[in-house]
């Protein structure tokens, strides 16, 4: 499904493809206090990880599943705790 961007939250729908990784970065440095809801992610492309890393992305909500949600959060956090 993608991501559906709501006020200052981008949420992740299901397969978050390659496509939305150019929409992801433009609306990340559009929106002041821009942060993401995972939780329904189930695939998310490496390289909507690549663009939320390098804006240091707030997470809101991590995924539900938990395979992914230890995926995200070990790549995500450590680029917290480098430059926090």
């Amino acid at each position: 499904m993608g991501i559906e961007y709501r006020g200052n939250r981008a949420v992740f729908v299901d397969f978050v493809g390659v496509d939305e990784a150019e929409g992801l970065l433009g609306w990340l440095q559009t929106v002041a206090g821009a942060r993401v809801d995972l939780s329904l992610c189930v695939h998310l492309h490496p390289a909507n990880l690549q663009v939320l890393m390098a804006a240091h992305t707030p997470v809101a909500q991590w995924p539900n599943d938990p395979e992914l949600r230890m995926w995200l959060e070990s790549a995500l956090q450590k680029g917290e705790l480098s430059h926090g």
